[in-house]
């Protein structure tokens, strides 16, 4: 085991560090053409790094070093590869403070708010998976007492994972820890926007993992991800992104009849009932629809549901509480608010505020404020927006907008509303807030979501079984579950006794 990096506080020294580079068989490498692509700050609008643009050559070596260490990785007792996997967790711990730097540079997202708290449940996901080695076993199946009938759980090989710029090292780890504890080998795409803090990642935990059990390659879709998902030697694909990328993934790999994880996108209700702790209801909005993420979440409380007999109140206090934050500078410790990931998604979100403010009976309730330092100017900010006197049927209500924007929708029905929550095409995450025991157990049955929380929304932790219905994806992540039914097959064996 190699002595441990050293924690870099600067996280701008750090991203220069690390430009123009990919991490393939345990060590730190150029693409193959050379070629490079900028990793832009949102903040500032400025150039602070490269990556390494990444194509079908980087996939066939990423993959070849992955298939080399396999085979001795699965050899392993699956209580020692969690040993190592929880090492790996115990490492990053030490780092929580450096790529919550990074990862607030390279997306906007407030350090204090969000990226240091991703960066310790980056680790947390490490330790618990390593926890879990011992649980890689089959079961005895009484079939004929005559001849011994089992099953094995044994690895598929080589996973390729394609992450989100959204949470990337906790998306990620939720993906390649069980892959890996389960005797997988991984290949990871990054996100072309947030390519940086997960290289870091790899190049920490590569200092206990076997070299080629964990690589990591940055790059676009078509050039890099798509010969990651088509490649003869992957097989298992896990994927989190937007639907139409989900179901570009999902074809690729249904010609190689390879399993396929999918976390796609959401529109998730929360309805708040005429009996719900108002104030408990505002905080739980704020939390659910991750302000401080800038909205740029898939479980975002992006149409909440309001009764008519608080639904003004609520509204009021919503604003205030919104109001009362403050957007700046991801560094500073002082912000709860950064910036929008892309000029892309930024034009995007810009582009549902102005379909709301032009719709008939709509209310653009503007909250916070725009950051004052002239150094920000040229940053991807968004001032959070609370929609009213929109109904469901609306764009608004209706399509992905991944960005500070929500609708708050009035009811007066219980039968109503959840007919309302469910006429969605996806299916991700819903909650409820409601006094009443009987009422929270009929909307978490009739609500069609893959997580339903009653009285709090809290964000995807380990072992909470995490995934969506409808087309919000396939499968599930973050739990015992997860490791065992999407990263192993299970083998029966027979062995006849007389």
């Amino acid at each position: 085991m190699q002595n441990a990096l050293t924690p870099r506080l600067d996280p701008f020294a750090l991203a220069r560090d690390l430009a123009g580079r990919n991490l393939i068989d345990g060590a730190l490498v150029p693409a193959a053409s050379g070629r490079t692509f900028p990793v832009v700050n949102p903040a500032t609008g400025e150039e602070v790094s490269t990556a390494a643009y990444g194509e079908a050559s980087d996939v066939e070596a990423a993959v070849a070093a992955a298939v080399k260490a396999q085979k001795s990785w699965a050899r392993l007792p699956a209580r020692e590869r969690g040993r190592l996997v929880a090492e790996c967790g115990r490492r990053l711990t030490e780092h929580v403070e450096e790529l919550g730097r990074l990862i607030a540079l390279e997306t906007g997202k407030a350090l204090r708010t969000e990226s240091r708290v991703e960066a310790s449940v980056l680790a947390d996901a490490f330790v618990f998976y390593g926890g879990l080695g011992g649980e890689l076993k089959g079961e005895t199946v009484p079939f004929n007492p005559d001849i011994l009938s089992l099953t094995l759980r044994e690895p598929i090989g080589v996973v390729g994972a394609i992450i989100p710029w959204n949470v990337p090292m906790m998306l990620m780890a939720l993906k390649i820890a069980p892959a890996m504890v389960a005797g997988n080998a991984v290949v990871v795409k990054s996100a072309e926007e947030a390519p940086l803090a997960v290289l870091r990642a790899c190049q920490i935990m590569n200092q206990v993992l076997p070299p080629g059990v964990f690589n990591i390659l940055s790059g676009f879709g078509p050039e890099c991800g798509a010969p990651l998902v088509t490649h003869p030697k992957v097989g298992k694909i896990t994927f989190t992104g937007s639907v139409e990328t989900g179901k570009i993934v999902y074809r690729a790999a249904a010609d190689k009849l390879i399993p396929v994880t999918l976390e796609l996108g959401g529109k998730s209700p929360m309805i708040v009932m005429g009996d719900a702790d108002l104030d408990k209801a505002v905080a739980g909005a704020v939390t659910g629809m991750r302000f401080t993420r800038q909205g740029q979440s898939c479980t975002a409380a992006s149409r909440i549901f309001v009764h008519s007999s608080i639904h003004d109140a609520f509204v009021e206090r919503l604003k205030a509480k919104v109001d009362a934050m403050v957007m700046g500078d991801p560094l500073d410790e002082k912000t709860d608010i950064g910036t929008i990931i892309s000029t892309q998604q930024f034009e995007k979100v810009k582009s549902y505020i102005k379909i709301g403010t032009e719709l008939a009976g709509a209310k653009a309730n503007v909250c916070s404020a725009m950051p004052s330092d002239p150094k920000l100017a040229k940053g991807l900010y968004v001032q959070p927006v609370i929609f009213t006197g929109v109904d469901n049927d609306s764009r608004l209500a209706r399509e992905e907008i991944f960005g500070p924007v929500t609708c708050v929708i009035r009811f007066d029905e219980y039968d109503q509303v959840i007919e309302q929550a469910n006429d969605s095409e996806y299916g991700l995450a819903a909650t409820i807030w409601t006094r009443d025991l009987r009422t929270a157990l009929d909307a978490a049955r009739r609500l069609e979501a893959g997580i339903v929380q009653v009285n709090q929304n809290l964000v995807v932790q380990p072992n909470i079984s995490y995934g969506g219905v409808k087309q919000s994806g396939l499968g599930k992540e973050a739990s015992l579950e997860a490791m065992l039914e999407h990263f192993t097959h299970k083998k029966t064996v027979m062995i006849n006794m007389q």
